[in-house]
């Protein structure tokens, strides 16, 4: 299950989306976001799913990926869906009645809509990792923030360690599977049990697991410290964020596509 969870990782490539500006993927994952809640619609919503599914196949990322990072979170997306058919209700008779309970036509829609939204919110915003590196990512957000610095807010050290933690995402990963897998060839049992005792079985896991992050944390402040960072002041950077014109088409497309998907909203009613 670990090993399936891959936010935070990039998938280096020479595709178009790959090259693009990451402030420009950036601006437009978070208006995808917006757009997802505002075309509360079937239409809005399988709008956005063809949107996805066009941008993984121009990235070149393999579709296997999908399922990889839905995989982590279908707990959640499954108890989300079942509250909202238990517990949204309609102006119509109830389908089915369990006692207190009663499922509406209303309910089971709802509920189809919300998994459907949250699974493109994970996909989308996947994306924009797969195809930006770290490096380039804090430099797109460091510059949408800019502004703020004209209010002495660091936004240099908000960027760098926004990104630190997103890149460390994985590598905790990797380590948190290698300690349980330790555990478990000196016969610990993680995966049998009751909840408690699965509980209690992933002390001997976290401890370890903090050791090793707050190592790895005081490594790379030694690591930082030895070649003379002291924050964003007078830095320069060996290339410089510019938008090129496919970025701008791209750009276009994409607000297009947007555009479509909160007019879906008229055309649903």
């Amino acid at each position: 299950m670990l090993r399936d969870i891959t936010i935070g990782q990039h998938f280096p490539g020479d595709s178009a989306l790959h090259n693009m500006d990451p402030r420009a993927k950036l601006v437009l994952t978070l208006v995808y976001i917006i757009m997802l809640f505002v075309a509360s619609n079937p239409i809005g919503l399988g709008i956005s799913i063809v949107l996805v599914f066009g941008l993984y196949l121009l990235a070149k990322i393999p579709l296997r990926l999908i399922g990889k990072s839905l995989k982590p979170i279908i707990p959640i997306i499954l108890f989300t869906a079942v509250l909202n058919v238990f517990f949204v209700t309609g102006e119509s008779e109830p389908l089915v009645s369990l006692g207190f309970l009663h499922i509406y036509r209303e309910g089971i829609d709802y509920a189809a809509l919300i998994v459907v939204r949250i699974i493109c919110i994970i996909v989308g915003t996947s994306l924009l990792t797969y195809t930006t590196s770290p490096i380039v990512l804090t430099a797109a957000i460091e510059q949408l923030l800019r502004p703020l610095s004209k209010l002495k807010f660091p936004v240099h050290e908000l960027a760098m360690m926004m990104t630190i933690a997103l890149r460390f995402i994985p590598l905790l990963i990797e380590e948190t599977d290698k300690i349980m897998n330790a555990q478990k060839a000196r016969g610990a049992q993680l995966d049998s049990g009751t909840l408690m005792q699965r509980v209690k079985a992933l002390i001997p896991v976290l401890i370890p697991l903090f050791i090793s992050a707050f190592r790895r944390a005081d490594e790379l402040a030694m690591a930082m410290e030895c070649r003379c960072y002291h924050g964003g002041e007078g830095r320069t950077r060996l290339k410089e964020l510019r938008m090129s014109g496919k970025d701008v088409w791209l750009t276009v497309a994409a607000v297009v596509v947007f555009v479509a998907m909160g007019l879906s909203n008229f055309l649903w009613k």
